[in-house]
C-alpha cells in the first residue's frame, strides 16, 4: 500500500484497498446509492453542533464529496438523502 495526500492505494494495481471501505447506503431520488465512510461524515458534522438543515446539508455534502464522487447534477438529491441519514442517525 502506498499512502499520499488522496489517500491509501494498492501499490501493485493502484486500486483503493478494499480494508478502507465502508460503504453504508442512503436514498438518493429514490435510489440507494452506496457511501463510503458515511457514518464517520455524519460524526463529523455532528460535532460542529447546532446547525440549521441548510448549513447541515452543506457540511455533508461538502465532507462526502471529499471520499465520493458525487455528479454535481445530483449534488441536491445526495444533500437531502444525507440529511435523512444524519437525522435518523
Amino acid at each position: 500500500m502506498s499512502e499520499d495526500k488522496d489517500g491509501v492505494y494498492c501499490k501493485v494495481c493502484g486500486g483503493i484497498v478494499p480494508g478502507t471501505i465502508d460503504i453504508k447506503q442512503i436514498l438518493v431520488d429514490g435510489k440507494t446509492t452506496g457511501i463510503n465512510h458515511l457514518e464517520f461524515i455524519i460524526e463529523e458534522v455532528k460535532k460542529l453542533g447546532s446547525l440549521s438543515d441548510a448549513e447541515t446539508k452543506r457540511e455533508l455534502l461538502k465532507r462526502a464529496k471529499e471520499l465520493n464522487f458525487i455528479p454535481t447534477k445530483k449534488e441536491e438529491a445526495y444533500a437531502e438523502g444525507l440529511l435523512d441519514a444524519f437525522k435518523r442517525g
